[in-house]
């Protein structure tokens, strides 16, 4: 089934056939795209966060809409931090959002991708649920393509229809240092043949499952392939900063942003589960990806 994309269309949310696929599949390709004028400022912010950042790998930027304190520059860090909060907080991706979790949204997390041309890593087949603490576990990502995200340049890949039993499956570790993940599903978990590529153009952007098998390959191509992934949960799960460690952070080396201190924001809606703390990490040095005083609640 086809998607229609409209770049800068004003249409809101998503059909009852886009949410039908979303629910068979565990993934679509949005209706509606980002601006041109919204994509070129998404890779000026990236090309200042690369160099900002340039003790990361490109492959494992987490969380850029929370500042990279105590770098001696936290007033840069503090502005391009407001920037990536912002991409995440879009309407028009945010409409989509809550067609497929309903109107309470917690934003929670997110993660720059970025393989350069000829070493990009490749990407193992997961879920990313294996890593995540929000109990029950219900995420919906929204993958923004920042470059064209092709074949050629290692763009996602998926098994349409594995998020359907709501589990995770068997993981395996595997700690080659070519991989961006440091587990992979355990090969006799799913089809591998049964794959389709979640071709992008810039400006456009996918939403996929938290229980969906994904991956990519490293990119051999003379092509950059950046995308921005924002990360949604209903307010009826809760964040429990108690469920799950710093591994993925760790084994990426990427930013360190522990769970248990990590500011997650109630975009829309209720907290329903009246149990997510809207406070933590975000008392004293900045909200929504801008600073605030002392004194503010």
């Amino acid at each position: 089934m086809a998607n229609s994309r409209h770049e800068g269309s004003k249409s809101s949310g998503l059909s009852h056939a886009d949410v039908e696929l979303f629910r068979d599949d565990g993934l679509i390709i949005a209706p509606v795209r980002l601006s041109i004028e919204t994509n070129t400022a998404m890779r000026a912010s990236l090309d200042r966060l690369l160099a900002f950042r340039d003790d990361v790998a490109p492959e494992s930027l987490i969380c850029p809409h929370i500042p990279a304190l105590g770098r001696g520059r936290d007033d840069e860090a503090i502005a391009l931090a407001a920037e990536w909060f912002g991409y995440a907080t879009r309407p028009e991706i945010l409409d989509c959002i809550e067609a497929l979790i309903g109107p309470n949204i917690v934003f929670w997390g997110s993660q720059v991708f970025c393989k350069p041309a000829h070493t990009g890593r490749k990407i193992p087949w997961h879920q990313d649920g294996k890593y995540w603490p929000m109990r029950p576990l219900a995420t919906v990502s929204a993958w923004i393509a920042i470059d064209d995200a092709t074949p050629a340049n290692g763009n996602m890949r998926y098994i349409p229809g594995s998020h359907r039993d709501g589990r995770v499956v068997a993981h395996r570790v595997n700690h080659d240092p070519s991989l961006v993940l440091p587990e992979e599903v355990a090969p006799h978990a799913f089809d591998e043949s049964a794959a389709r590529d979640d071709t992008l153009q810039a400006g456009e952007f996918s939403l996929h499952d938290v229980f969906l098998i994904h991956g990519s390959e490293a990119n051999r191509s003379d092509h950059r392939r950046a995308g921005f992934v924002a990360r949604y949960m209903p307010a009826d799960a809760v964040f429990e900063r108690s469920a799950a460690d710093n591994v993925m952070q760790s084994a990426q080396g990427a930013v360190r942003v522990d769970y248990a201190t990590r500011p997650i924001w109630l975009l829309r809606g209720t907290d329903v589960s009246g149990r997510n703390d809207f406070t933590v990490g975000h008392d004293g040095s900045y909200r929504g990806g801008q600073r605030i005083s002392d004194d503010v609640a």
